[in-house]
């Protein structure tokens, strides 16, 4: 069998490549965890008129975690007790499902304090410094 070649793309990889990354792992990963992945769920913040998406939460699929990858409320709409809503309706839907707790990261510049008062904790940093924002996992066991 001939050896693979190495293709270096230093910006911007072709996302039919990046599927075939995730593909390879993901084929991997359920093969030797003894779990599948579940599809990942959303919590849409929706305009009132148009009914456009204009934020709110996506999780994935975590090996009995569910990871929130994604949070945004909108400028506008900050404020009004939305983030503490999409969080309530991942942590309903996680249950729902079997997870044993939600897991998420967030940036020193982000919503660290928010996720605490919602009875989240630090499990894992990545340190800031020249070049860097510091990092922070947090999760919520049920």
């Amino acid at each position: 069998m001939p050896a693979p070649i190495l293709d270096i793309i230093p910006d911007n990889p072709d996302s039919d490549d990046v599927r075939a990354i995730v593909a390879t792992l993901d084929a991997y990963n359920n093969a030797n965890s003894g779990m599948a992945d579940l599809p990942g769920f959303a919590v849409i913040i929706r305009d009132p008129q148009t009914r456009a998406a204009v934020g709110g939460l996506y999780a994935t699929d975590g090996y009995g975690w569910a990871f929130i990858r994604y949070l945004a409320v909108p400028d506008q709409y900050r404020g009004q007790g939305l983030g503490r809503r999409l969080m309530e309706e991942a942590e309903k839907l996680a249950r729902a499902r079997g997870y044993i707790g939600l897991w998420l990261d967030t940036f020193e510049f982000q919503a660290r304090p928010f996720y605490e008062k919602l009875g989240f904790e630090l499990f894992g940093e990545l340190e800031g410094g020249q070049g860097a924002i510091p990092r922070y996992f947090l999760k919520k066991r049920f």
